[in-house]
């Protein structure tokens, strides 16, 4: 078993904030990210994928094509959108770093299968000093 990672960049905007809230409670919990006029982060995205080398190829997935399948499936709705009100996958969920790495397994899952691969981990580097990583149910 080996495992392989594309990286990839998108530029978005978001909030954390819970309408049934007051504009304190939101700040209390959320600190500066709960700004009413938005933020936002140059993200880096990681998509690791497992399996065995092909013996043909050398590959466990060309990683050009691990990059088109990101590029489809994640990065065209997010890069340079906000993610609360223009990306379809966001609706009525939390943007936190963590609701994102779940919410691009979701779109992700499924077309890196199919290549022969398995997803194995996302990974969300929202600021220089955090990031998330999430493996799958």
């Amino acid at each position: 078993m080996i495992r392989i990672t594309r990286r990839e960049r998108f530029s978005a905007a978001h909030r954390l904030a819970k309408e049934e809230w007051s504009q304190e409670k939101n700040f209390d919990v959320f600190g500066k990210c709960s700004n009413p006029n938005w933020h936002g982060h140059n993200y880096i995205l990681y998509v690791t994928v497992e399996g065995e080398v092909d013996e043909e190829t050398g590959y466990v997935i060309d990683l050009s094509l691990l990059g088109k399948i990101v590029k489809e499936h994640v990065i065209k709705y997010v890069d340079h959108k906000n993610l609360n009100l223009d990306v379809p996958f966001f609706k009525g969920v939390m943007t936190s770093a963590e609701n994102i790495a779940i919410k691009f397994w979701e779109q992700l899952e499924e077309p890196v299968n199919a290549t022969g691969g398995k997803l194995c981990s996302i990974k969300i580097q929202e600021t220089e000093n955090n990031y998330v990583e999430y493996f799958g149910k």
